[in-house]
């Protein structure tokens, strides 16, 4: 990758490492020197020390095959670097003298909105040489947001209300099921409130019921769900695809509607004529 001086590692406050990084001379005078990320020190050099070390990128060589001079000495070594977006890891990379092939990147620090200073740092630019082109002139925000996160938030956002629909139909349909399930004992209910039952008895017994039947259905969900999850990997960052609160949030909501679902209609039960319970259909 294409690197200026001491200046670029400020204004980009990339972690220097180990050595240092180019100086102004080395880029000025296009010198085969480098600075490594961890990762690409680690795949060459293993655990041993680079610096002063020599690394040849074959990308230099002459089109027409001919072996140029394209070795380049390691000086220094600074934390890894995402470049291909924030959910993929750093791929290895080397930073050398943009001069050694050419072109450059006018990258600024401000403390200001950087889209106030757009026209200003044009106009600088132009001064310098009136023929330079500016293919981009927006904040690194700004071109992060365009070029790697848009597509990311844009999943995110079909699959947010997707999601939602989803969950709220197994509460429904959990509540649905369980509900269907204690009014079938109804006349179970009518018959013990009939022998001397305590209401209060009736709605642990069919609680104590229902929750166990939660408990099974959850335990099998949980075990489906962490062997789906190899499939969202790769599709979420930041948070692990097995995160307990999102697991322990689902659980504890799909808890509460059995219960509930358990314990309106066996209340329901408990407040009617047992001759009326046992003749329920």
């Amino acid at each position: 990758m294409w690197a200026g001086d001491e200046n670029l590692l400020q204004t980009l406050e990339f972690p220097l490492v180990n050595g240092r990084w180019l100086s102004g001379n080395e880029v000025r005078t296009a010198q085969h020197v480098g600075v490594l990320t961890q990762r690409t020190a680690r795949d060459f050099f293993g655990n041993g020390n680079p610096i002063g070390q020599q690394i040849r990128i074959k990308a230099l060589d002459d089109p027409s095959g001919h072996t140029q001079d394209t070795a380049f000495q390691i000086v220094g070594v600074v934390a890894d670097v995402k470049t291909v977006g924030p959910q993929n890891p750093g791929i290895p990379i080397i930073f050398v003298p943009y001069t050694v092939r050419g072109g450059f990147a006018l990258l600024l620090k401000t403390s200001v909105n950087p889209a106030s200073l757009r026209r200003a740092v044009q106009e600088q630019v132009w001064a310098v040489d009136r023929e330079e082109i500016i293919g981009i002139a927006s904040s690194v925000e700004d071109f992060l947001q365009r070029l790697t996160y848009a597509t990311p938030e844009f999943g995110l956002a079909v699959a947010t209300p997707l999601a939602s629909i989803s969950l709220l139909l197994v509460v429904i349909g959990v509540f649905s099921v369980v509900a269907y399930t204690v009014s079938l004992r109804t006349q179970e209910i009518g018959v013990r409130m009939a022998l001397g039952a305590q209401p209060a008895d009736v709605l642990r017994m069919v609680l104590r019921h229902g929750f166990s039947l939660l408990a099974a259905g959850l335990a099998l969900g949980l075990l489906a769900s962490f062997a789906l999850t190899r499939f969202l990997a790769s599709q979420i960052w930041g948070v692990s695809s097995t995160d307990p609160w999102t697991f322990a949030s689902v659980a504890l909501l799909l808890i509460l509607a059995g219960l509930l679902a358990c314990y309106l209609p066996a209340r329901r039960a408990t407040q009617v004529d047992p001759l009326v319970a046992l003749r329920y259909e």
